[in-house]
C-alpha cells in the first residue's frame, strides 16, 4: 500500500477548481425538477414558481443572493448605533444575555408573591405584573412584592385605566423601603392601547396628560425607570400582520412623543420614557425581521424629532405571541414558545417573556410557569444564543425581510396619521376594517389547513385530556377583537366534547381503506386526521374492504359517515361499487379522499356525496358533516 505524503493536500483551496456555479444554471435545474413534479414552467420563471407569498404582500423568495439584498443592508450600521437595525446596545445580549421577564396574572396578592419569588430566584430578572380588574387589585401590590429586592428587580406594570392608581402605589412602595429603582422598570401607562382593547375613547385625551405628568414624574425623580408602554399586542392579537403590528406601534408612539414634548418634556427625555411591546411569532424570520425593522423605522421617527443619534434607540419587550397558542394538546406550545423566544432574542429583544404552554386555559401552575422561564435559561445559558451580537445580520435573507418589512410598515404609518393619528383611525373603524382584512385572509389558510396547526388542524389526539386550570380574570374588552389561530377547530372540537358528554362516545367515520396498506396508507393517513381535526373519530377497521366486506364492516363501526381511501388507479377499478354497497347499508354520506378527476360524474352516480383533498376547506367540510350527525353547535 502507498503511503501517503506528509502533507497531500498542502496548497489546494476547499473549493479547488470547481466551476462557479451560475444564477440561470440552478434556475434550470429548478425548472427540470419542477417539471419531474408535473408543473411545466419556464427556466425564467422557475424562482417565481418557488417564491411564497406571505403577509402584506411580501413575498419570500427561495434564493437570496447578493444581488437581491437592500441597499439598506450596506448602511445597517453597528449595534448600539443608528439606525439600531442590527441592537439598541453596543453589547447586545453578549454581556448579560436579554432580560428574562416573568409575566404574573393572578388576582391573589399571597399566590402572586409566592410565584414571582419562586421566578426571581431561578432564573427570572424582571416582573411584569397585571394590575386593576385583570389582575391583582393596586392595594395588594405591597404584599405581592413582599421580599422581593426593587432596586435589583425591575418591575413592569399593566394596569389598563388603573394605570395612575397602580403607579402611585409602586412609587409609594419605593419610597416606604427607600430605594431606587434600577433600569428596566416601567410603570405601563398605555392609553392608547388600552382604548384598541376596550373601544373607550373619549377619556383618552385625559389619560394621555395623565401619562406624561407621571412621564414628568419618573424623569425628574426616577432615572432608568420608564412611565409609558407602547404595546402592540392589541393589534397583533386581532389579527394584525407584522407591519400593521409596526404602523401602529409607531402611530402609537409618535402620539405619546406629542404629548410629553407639550407636557415639557425634552424631546430626548420623551423618547426615553417608552418601552415597545411586540410579539414574537413562531415564525422565527419574521420575528427577527421584525424586531430589526422596528428599531430602523424608529429610528427615523427619533431623527425627524431633532433628536441626537443615541437618543433613537428603542427599547423592546418580545412577548411569546397569544395568538398561536392553542387549547388542545397544549404542551406542543412549548416547541412554540421556545422557536419565538429563540427570534425575540436573535432579533434583539431587550426583554423577552416567555408565556406558559396553558396561558390559552386560565391561570399557568408552578410547574408551567418553571418551564417559560427554563426556556430562555436554557436558550441563553446552553444554548449561547446571546453571545453573538444580530447573529442574523448580513443574511441575505433577513436584510430584504428587515427592509420589505420597514417600508410596508412606514407606510401603514403613513396612511394612520395621514387619518389623523392612532386615536382617530381607532375611533374611525380603519384600524380595525384593515386589520380584520388580514386576518379574514389568514382565517382562510387556517380553515383549509394551507397554515397548519400541530395537534389541532394536524395530528390531533382526541383521545388527550387537556390539563385543567383556574379561570384567569376577564381581560379588557369591547374594542378590537382578540382572535385565536385554533378558534375555528376549536369550535368543531368543543361540539364534538358535548357530543361525547351526552352520548358517551365521539361522532365517528368509518375509514373504507381499498387494496393493500402500501396503496391506501398516505389517503387514509390523511383522512384520519382530516377527520379528528374536527372531533370525528376515524374507524379503521379492518385494514382493507371491498364491494364484499365493506358493508359488514361499516355495520359494524357505528358511524354515519364514511370515507374511501386508496389510490386512484384502485379508485377506478372498485370505488363505484364500494360506494354503492355502503349507500345501501345506510351510509348517510360518502366522501372519497382526493379530486375525483374525469370520473367525478361515475362516483357520484355511485353515492359518493363529496370530495376530501388538500388545500380544500376543511372547516366547513366538517362542520357540515357534524350537523348531519345531529352534534348540536
Amino acid at each position: 500500500m502507498t503511503a501517503l505524503p506528509e502533507h497531500p493536500f498542502e496548497g489546494f483551496t476547499l473549493a479547488g477548481d470547481f466551476p462557479d456555479a451560475t444564477h440561470e444554471e440552478w434556475r434550470r435545474l429548478v425548472a427540470g425538477v419542477l417539471r419531474k413534479a408535473g408543473k411545466d414552467v419556464p427556466e425564467t420563471a422557475a424562482e417565481d414558481t418557488l417564491a411564497t407569498l406571505v403577509e402584506d404582500g411580501l413575498t419570500v423568495r427561495p434564493l437570496h443572493t447578493a444581488d437581491t439584498a437592500p441597499d439598506s443592508a450596506d448602511t445597517a450600521g453597528f449595534p448600539g448605533f443608528a439606525p439600531f437595525t442590527r441592537g439598541g446596545r453596543p453589547e447586545g445580549g453578549a454581556v448579560a444575555g436579554w432580560d428574562v421577564r416573568q409575566r404574573h396574572d393572578g388576582p391573589d396578592p399571597a399566590a402572586a408573591n409566592e410565584a414571582v419569588l419562586t421566578d426571581l430566584e431561578n432564573g427570572a430578572t424582571s416582573l411584569w405584573l397585571t394590575v386593576g380588574a385583570s389582575g391583582l387589585p393596586a392595594d395588594g401590590l405591597a404584599a405581592a412584592l413582599d421580599g422581593v429586592l426593587l432596586d435589583l428587580a425591575p418591575v413592569v406594570l399593566d394596569a389598563g385605566d388603573a394605570f395612575d392608581e397602580a403607579a402611585t402605589a409602586l412609587l409609594g412602595l419605593f419610597r416606604e423601603r427607600d430605594v431606587s429603582p434600577g433600569p428596566g422598570g416601567n410603570l405601563g401607562a398605555d392609553p392608547l392601547g388600552h382604548a384598541a382593547r376596550t373601544g373607550a375613547y373619549d377619556d383618552v385625551p385625559d389619560r394621555l396628560r395623565a401619562a406624561a405628568g407621571l412621564a414628568r414624574r419618573c424623569h425628574e425623580r426616577y432615572p432608568g425607570l420608564r412611565a409609558l408602554t407602547v404595546d402592540a399586542l392589541p393589534y397583533h392579537e386581532a389579527g394584525a400582520s407584522a407591519a400593521q403590528e409596526l404602523g401602529c406601534a409607531l402611530a402609537t408612539g409618535v402620539a405619546l412623543l406629542r404629548e410629553l414634548t407639550a407636557a415639557g418634556l425634552p424631546v430626548e427625555a420623551a423618547l426615553g420614557q417608552l418601552e415597545f411591546r411586540y410579539a414574537a411569532g413562531a415564525d422565527q424570520f419574521l420575528t427577527i425581521a421584525k424586531l430589526r425593522a422596528a428599531r430602523r423605522v424608529w429610528a427615523r421617527v427619533a431623527e425627524e424629532c431633532g433628536a441626537g443619534p443615541a437618543a433613537g434607540a428603542q427599547r423592546q419587550h418580545a412577548v411569546t405571541s397569544p395568538v398561536m397558542m392553542v387549547r388542545r394538546d397544549p404542551w406542543v406550545n412549548m416547541l412554540r414558545t421556545t422557536v419565538a423566544a429563540l427570534a425575540a432574542g436573535v432579533g434583539g429583544a431587550d426583554a423577552v417573556t416567555v408565556l406558559p404552554f396553558d396561558h390559552a386555559l386560565g391561570l399557568p401552575d408552578a410547574f408551567a410557569r418553571r418551564i417559560a422561564r427554563n426556556t430562555s435559561t436554557i436558550l441563553l445559558e446552553e444554548s449561547g444564543v446571546g453571545r453573538v451580537i444580530d447573529p442574523a445580520g448580513g443574511s441575505w435573507y433577513v436584510e430584504r425581510l428587515t427592509d420589505d418589512l420597514a417600508h410596508t410598515a412606514w407606510a401603514w404609518f403613513q396612511e394612520l396619521e395621514g387619518a389623523g393619528g392612532q386615536l382617530a383611525a381607532l375611533r374611525s373603524g380603519l384600524v380595525g376594517t384593515r386589520i380584520g382584512a388580514v386576518w379574514e385572509g389568514r382565517r382562510r389558510k387556517l380553515a383549509t389547513r394551507r397554515e397548519p396547526i400541530t395537534g389541532v388542524s394536524e395530528f390531533p389526539l382526541l383521545s388527550e385530556v387537556p390539563p385543567v386550570r383556574e379561570p384567569a380574570p376577564a381581560r379588557p374588552s369591547g374594542g378590537l377583537p382578540r382572535v385565536r389561530r385554533d378558534e375555528l377547530f376549536e369550535e368543531l372540537r368543543a361540539r364534538s366534547d358535548a357530543f361525547l358528554a351526552g352520548t358517551g362516545s365521539r361522532p365517528r367515520v368509518f375509514v373504507a381503506a381499498l387494496g393493500p396498506a402500501a396503496v391506501h396508507t398516505a389517503r387514509a393517513s390523511f383522512i384520519a386526521n382530516f377527520f379528528a381535526a374536527g372531533g370525528i373519530e376515524p374507524v379503521h377497521d379492518p385494514v382493507t374492504v371491498d364491494a364484499a366486506t365493506a358493508a359488514g364492516a361499516f355495520a359494524t363501526s357505528g358511524a354515519e359517515l364514511v370515507c374511501l381511501c386508496s389510490s386512484d388507479t384502485l379508485y377506478a377499478e372498485q370505488a363505484a361499487a364500494v360506494a354503492e354497497a355502503l349507500k345501501a347499508a345506510g351510509a348517510r354520506r360518502i366522501y372519497l379522499a382526493g379530486r375525483p378527476g374525469e370520473l367525478r360524474e361515475t362516483y357520484e352516480r355511485a353515492g359518493v356525496d363529496e370530495f376530501v383533498f388538500a388545500g380544500g376547506d376543511a372547516v366547513d367540510v366538517l362542520s357540515r358533516a357534524l350537523d348531519l350527525i345531529g352534534v348540536a353547535p
